[in-house]
């Protein structure tokens, strides 16, 4: 079987969620602060926090001009804040290399801090228009089950999945945008990992895991993300949530009252740039 694009384009159409990022006039700026704040955060999270850091900081200069302790207090709790710091040290690259406009060629934009192979050619596409694959969890998931016919994809691999993806992309650039968009937004809301909603998908004529009888997963066990709860991803969060809250320097004995672990997770936090030693104690870096 053959993925019918024109049914995924035809649904994305119909069906797509509104998101600031999809509206018309959204900036190419705005489009990738989205996408490096959309890695491993759901969309409600970011949408609000998005539209905050695009009033506060307009251009790639404004966001440059902050400081550190001010990106990371407004990064807020969305989880992973290094991502803060390669945003602001994206920033100042795109106003110093590019004239404060977001690149449009991929290799420039990989060459952006923090900026991988999907989030280039996310922005590359959904910001400027260009033709290019752009692969993320659930278009891989897609493509495993509508085109391979198995129940979850292979470890990821650019040589592979990348080719997957654009041999499937329409001639015609508008076409290819809305289908690299729909692909994902299907992965996102229908075809998801635990429980895909396959009668409401718009390729279940053409998908031929489920032409296959929808096989149970037979290879290597699924990883899974490990517990929140009681993780030192915790305990991080919660030691940030302190340094942000406050104004002054904390000791390390008024956070550990917080977190019992402080010091050692203060550690990690300062290899991380993500806490600096201050007069008085522990804050937020400059």
């Amino acid at each position: 079987m053959t993925l019918d694009a024109a049914a995924v384009t035809g649904w994305f159409r119909e069906h797509a969620r509104d998101l600031p990022w999809r509206r018309p006039g959204f900036s190419a700026w705005g489009t990738l602060i989205s996408e490096l704040m959309l890695q491993q955060t759901q969309v409600a999270r970011v949408v609000p926090v998005v539209e905050e850091w695009l009033r506060r900081w307009p251009t790639p200069a404004d966001l440059a001009a902050a400081s550190q302790a001010d990106v990371l207090r407004a990064w807020g709790r969305l989880g992973y804040p290094r991502r803060a710091l390669a945003l602001h040290a994206c920033a100042a690259a795109i106003a110093e290399r590019h004239g404060n406009r977001v690149p449009e060629d991929v290799d420039e934009l990989l060459a952006l801090p923090g900026v991988g192979d999907y989030t280039a050619r996310a922005v590359a596409v959904f910001a400027h228009g260009g033709r290019h694959p752009v692969v993320d969890t659930n278009v891989r998931r897609v493509l495993a089950r509508a085109v391979d016919g198995v129940a979850q994809p292979a470890a990821p691999s650019a040589r592979r999945d990348l080719p997957a993806m654009s041999a499937l992309l329409p001639e015609d650039l508008e076409e290819q945008r809305l289908f690299n968009a729909g692909m994902m937004e299907i992965g996102a809301v229908l075809c998801t990992a635990r429980a895909p909603r396959c009668d409401e998908c718009p390729l279940r004529r053409s998908c031929a895991w489920r032409a296959a009888g929808s096989p149970a997963h037979d290879g290597p066990p699924v990883r899974r993300q490990p517990r929140f709860e009681g993780s030192d991803r915790q305990r991080r969060g919660r030691v940030m949530a302190e340094l942000r809250a406050s104004d002054v320097p904390l000791t390390e004995a008024e956070l550990a009252r917080a977190v019992p672990e402080a010091a050692r997770i203060l550690e990690g936090l300062e290899r991380d740039g993500l806490a600096a030693r201050a007069e008085g104690g522990w804050a937020l870096p400059a």
